[in-house]
């Protein structure tokens, strides 16, 4: 079926059109969230009521049409309610990771005058507590959260929505309204950046529809679908995948409990499709590689067996179209001994993981495909909307994030920068012309990114133009394809290769700690700490042997001369990752600066007494 509508030009329009098509049927719910241990559904004529009852409530409180409200929340119920009540309204939804601190938070909300919040629970209402006084735009604070006390001036949502009814019950066309017109803009979206302060996107309705739309071509989705959400709603790729898509598809939506229960969710929920990012393929990855480790031999050696029959079988579809009988027949027999049982772990009714955020190593991906696990590789960008290229499912090509999707286009710049052009691309930077004069030019907008177009018109992503190191001789070497070379190892988790003004290349490296407590446990390594095991001369030995092996793939002013082993993963706690889960660089290069002159001080005298 696909769209339910396929005629909205803005959200509203969008919503109207799937509640109205629904209305009266109890068995279809577009969210489920977990009470007391089991998922419960909401269903569209409850989650629309409550839309109209807060949008009532905001109206009321002097919320008018392109006025800015935050939502600062994890995802749940209340950020779809508010999001839909914000722009019914005509206002400007400014989302929120909950992940950041009062700082940041303050810096946006005076940055984008938002006059309205709307936050979770009593740590969030915490934070604005905190920094009110430095707020003279903000002026309704409200909370999803049942209030157990009193607080000043704040309102929880149950109470608003209480007052909506009461409004709409005396005055039944107080939402009567402006219209909303599809140039207007529905979100900022600050980009965390992993430099600097972060900049509002201003993405509008059209914007957003346009992508819904031409994503729903490619990905075929109906009410018979569900996802399972974990990826922050603050994040324009779960929003517009996870959220507008599934909704304008009536589809439902499972809501995660967190990351950590991803795997139980699973099985409760029974997702088709999931949008996610490549990190949650390395941990399925280890956990499959960790239960067969325990199996005996012989399953071990059926594991082998079906994981070669999968690689041959899609060897062969993709060169030749088809399979020959015989890896056919082998790989029903992989299905119903192998495959079956892994994707039973997974829900059992799982047609295809989106990947997006970061890049997805190709070994990953293949490794997946091998089980007969389809991952859709994508791209995009918060100023695109975000999809602008996805994998199709009927030509999966790792390595790639694909076609671009209907009506955009895409052009490598002739210093192979990506540029693309299109109606998901953003209105422009919030307060800030000449930025967005930077990176839109003739209606083309310049991404930053580095890539080629192969012959079937398959993007390729080769780097970030900034990221390219330029070394004190001279060189451009681009590090993302070194780095995923050195993540293919199972003893790393994550990595960044160092060089900018230097005369050769370092890998500073976060191992994979559960990996190398094994090998620690195996060889009779005894140790206290991570940073004792990461000293072990066994240990470094198994990292010196992997950059030896990575080196003969590289040329010689790529090769990385040495490396750097750390026990503090980069995270957003620690303020190494972005909430989009990309590493800053700039951050960690402070951090262990340190370190890392120590280890070219210590290479340089080698290099000068030889």
């Amino acid at each position: 079926m696909g769209l339910i509508n396929s005629d909205f030009q803005t959200l509203p329009e969008l919503f109207s059109s799937v509640f109205t098509h629904y209305r009266g049927q109890e068995s279809k719910f577009p969210i489920a969230r977990k009470v007391n241990g089991f998922y419960e559904p909401i269903l569209y004529h409850a989650l629309e009521e409550d839309v109209h009852h807060f949008s009532a409530f905001l109206k009321q409180n002097g919320i008018v049409s392109k006025d800015r409200v935050a939502i600062l929340s994890e995802n749940r119920p209340g950020w779809y309610l508010a999001d839909m009540a914000i722009l019914n309204l005509g206002a400007i939804n400014v989302p929120l990771y909950p992940s950041l601190p009062p700082n940041q938070i303050e810096y946006i909300l005076n940055n984008c005058s938002a006059k309205a919040i709307v936050v979770s629970n009593m740590l969030q209402l915490g934070k604005i507590i905190s920094i009110w006084q430095n707020l003279p735009e903000l002026c309704l604070v409200i909370v999803m959260n049942r209030l157990e006390e009193s607080v000043e001036d704040v309102l929880d949502l149950n109470q608003a929505k209480d007052e909506g009814k009461k409004i709409l019950d005396e005055k039944p066309w107080f939402l009567d309204a402006a219209p909303v017109e599809p140039d207007d803009v529905a979100t900022i979206i600050y980009t965390s950046g992993t430099t600097g302060l972060p900049k509002g996107v201003m993405l509008t309705h059209r914007n957003i529809c346009e992508n819904v739309k031409s994503s729903s071509s490619i990905i075929h989705l109906d009410e018979s679908d569900c996802g399972l959400s974990f990826l922050p709603l603050s994040h324009a790729y779960e929003r517009t995948g996870g959220y507008y898509l599934l909704f304008a598809c009536g589809a439902s939506i499972y809501l995660a409990e967190s990351v950590e229960t991803i795997s139980l969710n699973m099985t409760e929920a029974r997702p088709t499709i999931m949008f996610t990012v490549p990190r949650l393929f390395d941990r399925i990855k280890i956990s499959i590689l960790k239960q067969i480790a325990a199996e005996s031999s012989l399953k071990k050696k059926v594991f082998n067996w079906a994981l070669k029959t999968g690689e041959k079988y899609h060897r062969e579809i993709n060169s030749k179209g088809k399979s020959s009988p015989f890896i056919t027949l082998q790989h029903s027999l992989a299905e119903k001994l192998v495959y079956h049982k892994i994707k039973t772990k997974l829900g059992g009714r799982l047609r295809y993981f989106v990947s997006g955020g970061a890049a997805l190593p190709q070994k990953i991906g293949e490794f997946f495909q091998s089980l007969d696990i389809s991952i859709l590789e994508g791209f995009g960008l918060t100023e695109t909307s975000p999809i602008t290229n996805v994998n199709r499912p009927e030509k999966i090509k790792y390595g790639t994030v694909g076609p671009t999707v209907d009506n955009v286009q895409v052009k490598i710049a002739e210093d192979g920068e990506i540029l693309f052009k299109g109606p998901n691309i953003m209105k422009g930077y919030w307060k800030d012309e000449e930025a967005t004069r930077l990176v839109i030019k003739d209606g083309w907008f310049y991404t930053g990114d580095i890539g080629e177009i192969d012959k079937d018109g398959y993007l390729k992503i080769t780097d970030r133009k900034k990221h390219i190191i330029v070394t004190s001789g001279g060189k451009n070497i681009a590090p993302m394809p070194i780095e995923n070379l050195i993540t293919d190892s199972p003893y790393v988790d994550q990595v960044i290769v160092i060089g900018e003004k230097r005369p050769f290349l370092i890998a500073l490296i976060v191992p994979e700690f559960s990996k190398l407590k094994e090998f620690a446990d195996a060889e009779g390594i005894q140790v206290t700490s991570n940073k004792e095991l990461i000293e072990h001369k066994s240990v470094q030995l198994i990292f010196e042997k992997l950059m030896r092996t990575v080196s003969r793939q590289l040329a010689t002013h790529e090769k990385v001369r040495k490396f750097l082993l750390v026990d503090d993963a980069f995270t957003i706690e620690n303020g190494h990752m972005t909430p989009t889960l990309k590493i800053k660089r700039k951050e960690i290069l402070t951090r262990y600066a340190a370190e890392i002159d120590k280890v070219y001080n210590t290479m340089n005298m080698v290099y000068n007494t030889e």
